[in-house]
């Protein structure tokens, strides 16, 4: 009986501490080697929420169809250190999205920087935040 106790509780104390390490995810399902920019997107919804920010948009691809996206950000703590607030970008706003896609080809991605219609640029807590040239952030 005894011996069956601290296996369970040696069971127990290895699950707590392994499940943590499984619990977030990296960028590994995104293509970290090129930005896509996309300009003129429309925002659809904004959702200021753990554990990652969620921008979905709407932007016409090369044949002038509309293609709905879906973006994560960081999570709210970290951007509102960068300077984003939860009404930093509404439903109806135009936005230019710096993205790096699933490496699947889906519209979805992980943003690097957006840029709003006054020319304000936010980046993302990831450290990316590319510019147009794909280098450095520009100075806020």
């Amino acid at each position: 009986m005894k011996t069956r106790l601290v296996a369970l509780f040696s069971l127990a104390g290895f699950l707590a501490v392994c499940l943590p390490l499984s619990a977030h995810h990296g960028n590994a399902a995104y293509d970290e080697s090129k930005v896509v920019v996309l300009k003129n997107a429309t925002v659809t919804k904004f959702a200021w929420a753990n554990p990652h920010t969620i921008i979905a948009f709407d932007v016409k691809d090369d044949k002038g169809n509309l293609v709905h996206w879906s973006s994560e950000l960081g999570s709210p703590s970290a951007l509102t250190l960068l300077g984003w607030t939860k009404v930093s970008i509404q439903p109806g706003d135009v936005i230019t999205v710096y993205i790096h896609q699933s490496k699947t080809g889906n519209p979805v991605g992980r943003a690097s920087q957006i840029v709003l219609a006054d020319g304000t640029a936010l980046k993302d807590s990831s450290g990316g935040g590319d510019d147009r040239t794909g280098g450095a952030a520009p100075k806020y």
